[in-house]
């Protein structure tokens, strides 16, 4: 199915962006008539600002002051990789990762066990590929609208990938599908918005979608999620967890990212309701009042401070990190560009406690230098290699970090 429709404040944004080095404050009056208990027309004034931090090098001086806690150790595991986005590994310790930039699947080695890669290789290419996931002895892959699966050759290269599933919506706003193979053994693909906030034309955006491993039986898993690139499942338990992209232009401190636990059926409010049964204000729900959509919508497990830009997300499930490590989820944040004091550009833990998400704690920072108006990282992907450490992509310095432990 087409989309023709263009993403809310597109022509400003698009206008708006091309400045980076400078911070914008507007303020937006919205005026509504709402399908609350009051009938009158209201007014609700908004600020919004636009500032993201100068891109610069990520020089070896500045790589040696990156953090991470007391025993942890940061190094680069790759470099000159030109948008690096999402990774993963296989058993035989193969690397793959996505580049935007150049749109191919990338496959790295480690072949004496330094801690770095001495093989890099683009194994394949197609326009707009974004996600990918790794799965025994295949490999999925996703563009906008297509998914493919190949086999993976004992070299680590693949045959050519088979598509399985055509015709998934267009993109628009969010074109950076991504998907994952769950313990059922089915196919898990995250379809964002086309926009910002908006009711949208085809019933497969939003959503995350489930399929057979051969992409057959696409159904709608669960909705009313706006952009959830980082997915993945609670080891102990088997749920389904993932972060959302909050909305744009509702404040520096709204809409907060959300951690949702993903469950069949379920539509988490999207563009209506957010956080704790809070309503966007620009936007109201059809045939029905902001209590009632809410009534129908899942709250989240946890937030996280707006536009901090959550990525892919992993469980810890190796024996490398501490005991404490364990069936954390690690976090990818991309950092902001519509709040004045920015967010992310870094690696936070996803702290649990029986079996309930508790809180966020820093792991990997010091990419904001220069007193936080340049920035030389911006975390994307991230995968637990064989060894029990984890790599981490960096789409704007062009780097995977490698962060390891030693008792």
């Amino acid at each position: 199915m087409k989309i023709t429709k263009e993403p809310r404040n597109s022509s400003m944004y698009a206008l708006l962006t091309k400045v980076q080095l400078s911070a914008f404050i507007f303020t937006f009056v919205l005026s509504f008539s709402g399908y609350s208990q009051s009938k009158e027309a209201s007014v609700t004034s908004i600020d919004g600002h636009i500032f993201q931090p100068t891109a610069v090098k990520a020089t070896d001086e500045r790589v040696k002051n990156l953090k991470v806690p007391e025993g942890y150790k940061v190094e680069v595991f790759a470099k000159d990789l030109n948008q690096p986005r999402i990774i993963d590994v296989a058993d035989d310790g193969t690397v793959y990762l996505t580049r935007r930039e150049d749109f191919d699947l990338m496959m790295l080695k480690d072949t004496n066990g330094d801690g770095k890669a001495d093989t890099q290789k683009t194994i394949w290419k197609k326009d707009q590929l974004h996600g990918m996931d790794v799965d025994g002895d295949k490999i999925y892959l996703i563009t906008v609208n297509k998914v493919y699966v190949a086999n993976r050759k004992a070299d680590g290269s693949i045959d050519e990938p088979k598509m399985i599933i055509d015709g998934l919506p267009e993109a628009g706003q969010h074109p950076n599908r991504t998907l994952a193979v769950g313990p059922d053994n089915k196919l898990y693909v995250s379809v964002g918005s086309t926009c910002n906030a908006c009711g949208e034309t085809s019933e497969k955006n939003a959503t995350l979608l489930r399929a057979d491993k051969d992409g057959k039986n696409v159904e709608i898993y669960a909705k009313g999620l706006r952009n959830t690139i980082g997915f993945d499942w609670y080891p102990v338990t088997g749920e389904l967890y993932g972060m959302d992209h909050g909305i744009d232009w509702l404040g520096d401190e709204d809409q907060k990212e959300e951690l949702n636990k993903l469950e069949e059926g379920n539509n988490y409010g999207w563009p209506y309701i957010y956080a704790d049964s809070k309503y966007n204000p620009a936007d109201k729900p059809p045939k029905m009042s902001y209590e009632a959509y809410a009534k129908k919508s899942t709250e989240p497990e946890f937030l996280l401070t707006a536009h901090a830009a959550p990525m892919e997300m992993v469980f810890y499930k190796g024996k490398m990190f501490p005991q404490k490590d364990k069936n954390s989820a690690f976090l990818a944040l991309h950092g902001s560009w519509n709040r004045e004091k920015p967010v992310g550009y870094k690696v936070v833990k996803i702290v649990f406690e029986d079996g309930r998400p508790t809180g966020f704690e820093d792991f990997l920072t010091g990419f904001l230098v220069e007193n936080e108006k340049s920035q030389f990282g911006r975390p994307v992907g991230i995968a637990e290699h064989t060894d029990g450490s984890l790599l981490i992509t960096d789409d704007s310095g062009g780097m995977v970090y490698r962060v390891s432990y030693k008792n």
